[in-house]
Order: C-alpha cells, then sequence, then structure tokens
C-alpha cells in the first residue's frame, strides 16, 4: 500500500468512537460489490466531520485494501497487526487489529458462501446391478442422489444417478474418511489461515 493511503488514517479519530469505525467497516464490506452510494459516503462523512470531501476517497481506498487483506490473503488474526508500518499511530493500530479481528472469521465465511454455490443433498438411495462385461457380469452400486440447488439464477431439484465398481466405491470411502477428519478440525483451521488445497480422486 502506498504512503500517501497510509497517511490518511489519522483521519479515524475524528470519529470520536470505537462504533462509529465499526460501522465504517462494517459498511465498507456490505459495500464490496457495489461501492458506497450517495447516502453512505454522506454518513461516513459526517461521522468523520470532514471539511473537504476529497479526504475520503482516500481513506476508504486504505481501509478497504485493509479488508481485502484480511479476508482474502493467509493473515492469521495475530498477524493482523503486522499489516501497519510503524508510522501509523498506535491508538489507530489497536483500534483497527481489534476490528478487523472480530469480524475477519464472519467476513471469510461470508464471503465463502457467496463463492460456493455447490447444490445441498436431500437424500440419497443405492441399488445393486450388474455390469455387464466381454467376460463377466460385474455388480455395480447405482447411486441415486436427490440434490436441491439454492444458487442464482437457476434454483431447483436436480436428481443425479452414477454407478460405482466396487474399486471405485473403496477408494470413495477411503477419500469420505479423509474429509470427515478435515472437516472435524475446520474449528481449529478457522483460527489460523484458510485451507488452500483441493484433493482429488
Amino acid at each position: 500500500m502506498e504512503q500517501t493511503l497510509w497517511d490518511h488514517l489519522p483521519l479515524l479519530v475524528r470519529s470520536n468512537s470505537k462504533e462509529s469505525v465499526e460501522y465504517i467497516l462494517q459498511t465498507l464490506w456490505r459495500t464490496r460489490k457495489t461501492g458506497l452510494d450517495a447516502a453512505d459516503r454522506h454518513v461516513i462523512h459526517d461521522v468523520l466531520q470532514l471539511q473537504n470531501d476529497s479526504d475520503l476517497d482516500p481513506l476508504l481506498v486504505c481501509l478497504r485494501t485493509l479488508i481485502r487483506r484480511c479476508v482474502y490473503e493467509n493473515i492469521g488474526k495475530d498477524e493482523i497487526q503486522k499489516l501497519f508500518p510503524n508510522e501509523v499511530l498506535p491508538e489507530i493500530q489497536r483500534l483497527l487489529t481489534l476490528l478487523l479481528q472480530k469480524f475477519q472469521r464472519e467476513w471469510r465465511e461470508e464471503e465463502i458462501r457467496d463463492q460456493v454455490g455447490f447444490p445441498r443433498l436431500k437424500a440419497m438411495t443405492w441399488d445393486m446391478a450388474n455390469q455387464e462385461s466381454t467376460e463377466a457380469m460385474n455388480p455395480v452400486a447405482v447411486i441415486n442422489l436427490k440434490l436441491q440447488n439454492d444458487s442464482k439464477p437457476q434454483p431447483g431439484k436436480l436428481e443425479v444417478k452414477f454407478q460405482l465398481a466396487k474399486d471405485t466405491l473403496e477408494t470413495m470411502v477411503k477419500s469420505m474418511y479423509t474429509i470427515r477428519d478435515q472437516l472435524a478440525n475446520v474449528g481449529e483451521t478457522s483460527e489460523g489461515h484458510l485451507p488452500q488445497e483441493t484433493n482429488t480422486v
């Protein structure tokens, strides 16, 4: 982040309350996809008691950059304060660190929900069948999944049917145990870094 952006952080002192700065951060997160409208800008302008509107945009850019780094990069809660250079006032560092730590997990989870639109499993049934091959009849499991897709723009119900041979099923079961173990540790992981690797079967 350029030095000129950091120079605008002391404007937050004009808010005179932690709740006002918290409101600004929450508003910036809420409008991360649309940008601030005139009403939001007016409220923040008044909260900071700004004389010159030209001071607002550099401050907002700086705060949005901090929010993005806390949400999208592998920055743990204990590492947030390291984002600030020494020249940033200690009271500003403490305040922003406290608030970013407060909302980091919530914002990460919200961003993940926005990005992932996988259907939800509503029901699963299975049956046995024989698959013909050139040499013999091989038994297979026929899996039928009923899914609910809540993502936009095409919500609705889905039905997926597929066959699994014994060796494929064994590989899938082993992978499911691995996924179960990772989910059991998700609470511990979310306190530190978001997982980055994706396992494939």
